[in-house]
């Protein structure tokens, strides 16, 4: 009895060396089907190298200059807190966060507005908006119709399942309207959110803002566009209390000065009309019309100063983008590294290839072991 326990306890025992060894053999003998189907995968890789996009990217540096030194967010302090896994919001008062950049590069009125930015393509005479080339012109690359027709399969399916959604239409009844994309836009903005992006380094202090097409010239001026706007986007956020306050105190100084000048006249005239009077009641007249000239000068004064300070805030609290890395026309495609993609197709085939001998010679085992049972 002892000697069968110690028998079924021993046939399980795997010899790692043997099995080693098995597997190399089995590798071995099975290496044609390997070698075709690393062929296939290189001629795949040809292909897909050969036929996949070109595509440039632009890369521009900038590091954006706060007004108060006292909220500095992406430097100092903030940066050396950050290294010990502390976040110090330094960000007090007013100060529009740089962290909050990339939520305004990739929103949709900004991008709306870039996407109807007219832009140079060399097979174009005239420059086109992004909008136009990708709804009108683009053609779609070969690897994204096999990915489509492929892996997004499904998804095809259930969106022909589903059918297409309902165009809905704003009423005309309100000023007040949300944003209401087409089918058209909502399909570029999504291109957009891969084509624009920025990226926030708050340790060193500096936004990157990259952008990626087809064509070197038109991606430098998309980024050349992206960056202008981006900077007057965030300057309206920015400065939009303070300039509302300016707004308010050079309708308050307009007003005042109207109501100086015209004191300023009436003491003229009762002055020159009083010279030849020696009574007391024109001279009550002219001290009257003094006091109300001195007043009314004296806020005048006042909102004069009042004025150029919010002059001032505004110029103070307007940020400044020192640009780093400008923009340049890149003389290299970023995209497809035909190299790379044709050795990863390689190295697929060779792993689908030595699956699929591994797996009929297990399943021909399998075969036998049912087959003696």
């Amino acid at each position: 009895m002892n000697n069968q326990q110690s028998r079924i306890q021993k046939k399980p025992i795997i010899n790692n060396e043997n099995d080693f060894r098995i597997l190399i053999k089995t590798i071995w003998s099975g290496r044609k089907t390997i070698i075709r189907f690393i062929s296939l995968g290189a001629i795949i890789g040809i292909a897909v190298a050969l036929f996949s996009e070109k595509e440039f990217t632009v890369v521009t540096v900038m590091v954006p200059q706060v007004g108060n030194d006292n909220q500095s967010k992406l430097g100092g302090l903030g940066g050396l807190a950050a290294l010990a896994g502390i976040n110090i919001d330094l960000n007090q008062g007013n100060e529009l966060s740089p962290l909050v950049y990339p939520q305004i590069v990739s929103s949709v009125p900004f991008q709306v507005e870039l996407m109807n930015t007219p832009l140079t393509f060399k097979d174009f005479p005239m420059r086109i908006t992004l909008f136009d080339y990708y709804t009108k012109y683009a053609e779609k690359s070969i690897s994204s119709t096999v990915l489509k027709y492929s892996i997004g399969l499904p998804g095809l399916l259930l969106k022909a399942i589903r059918g297409n959604p309902e165009e809905l239409v704003l009423p005309k009844d309100s000023t007040d309207q949300p944003i209401l994309l087409t089918k058209d836009q909502f399909i570029v903005k999504k291109l957009m959110d891969d084509l624009v992006t920025l990226d926030i380094n708050p340790k060193e202090g500096y936004i990157t803002l990259t952008t990626h097409l087809p064509e070197a010239l038109a991606a430098a001026q998309l980024a050349q566009k992206s960056q202008a706007l981006m900077q007057r986007y965030i300057t309206d956020f920015k400065i939009q209390k303070v300039k509302a306050n300016l707004e308010f105190i050079q309708g308050r100084y307009n007003e005042i000065k109207t109501e100086f000048e015209k004191a300023q006249v009436s003491l003229a005239i009762v002055n020159d009309r009083n010279k030849s009077f020696t009574s007391g009641l024109p001279q009550i007249e002219a001290d009257r019309i003094q006091t109300r000239y001195t007043i009314a000068l004296n806020v005048f004064q006042e909102m004069a100063k009042q004025l150029e300070q919010a002059k001032i805030q505004v110029k103070k609290e307007t940020p400044v983008f020192t640009i780093v890395e400008p923009v340049t026309v890149p003389t290299e495609k970023s995209k497809p590294k035909r190299p790379m993609i044709l050795f990863l197709w390689i190295f697929i085939g060779g792993i689908v290839g030595t699956g699929v001998v591994i797996g009929k010679e297990y399943i021909q085992t399998i075969k036998k072991q049912w087959t003696e049972e």
